[in-house]
């Protein structure tokens, strides 16, 4: 492993997991409707600091810049340890501290988002067809229930089986993804209740 800079090769998977973390959070939901001013998207809605949430405020824009700032964020750590060719435990371990830190971001308290983006912005950078194949599945329920929360549940679900037959031969990734399905669906926990009981907010047809 080459040396960055004036970084010891033995500390880079530190820094970068380190690094990974603090800029995962980073709410661009939260810095997004303030220059937009709009209410915090934690205290309106749902409470997640997310795109959805934001779109809710009606400003198109701000909710495309949230889900793109929390895309790149995702996928920004992980492409940079693959260029500095880490292993494969820690670019998974990067993959996690920065997904880690937007659900659980130490500049808000550990209180952060569900984490849909930024996971997708993480498995684009470990796969492009991973990344396009968990998207097209979120699409695709969407389309079908209006439901944001119901896409992203089955998108994660299903992610690890994208995972498996794509990553097989990667298997720290395979588990990498796995996790991050069980703690995105475990964010949304009172989302699955709302669903059962009927009282979910979704998004109604034009």
């Amino acid at each position: 492993m080459n040396e960055l800079g004036f970084i010891p090769a033995t500390l880079i998977p530190v820094v970068g997991i380190v690094a990974a973390y603090l800029l995962g959070s980073i709410a661009f939901g939260i810095i997004v409707s303030k220059l937009f001013g709009l209410p915090d998207p934690r205290t309106v809605g749902s409470g997640n600091p997310g795109a959805t949430n934001v779109l809710r405020s009606g400003k198109k824009l701000a909710a495309a810049l949230t889900l793109l700032g929390d895309v790149v964020k995702g996928w920004l750590p992980v492409w940079l340890a693959l260029q500095l060719d880490m292993l494969m435990w820690e670019v998974a371990s990067v993959s996690l501290a920065v997904f880690i830190g937007h659900l659980y971001p130490i500049f808000y308290k550990f209180k952060g988002g569900k984490g849909v983006a930024t996971a997708l912005g993480v498995m684009l950078a470990i796969s492009p067809l991973l990344g396009l194949a968990a998207m097209l599945t979120w699409i695709a329920i969407f389309a079908i229930s209006r439901y944001s929360s119901l896409a992203a549940i089955i998108a994660a679900a299903l992610a690890p089986v994208y995972a498996w037959f794509l990553l097989s031969a990667y298997k720290d990734y395979v588990i990498a993804v796995l996790v991050m399905s069980l703690l995105l669906i475990w964010r949304h926990r009172t989302n699955i209740q709302k669903l059962l009981a009927g009282t979910e907010s979704g998004f109604a047809k034009k």
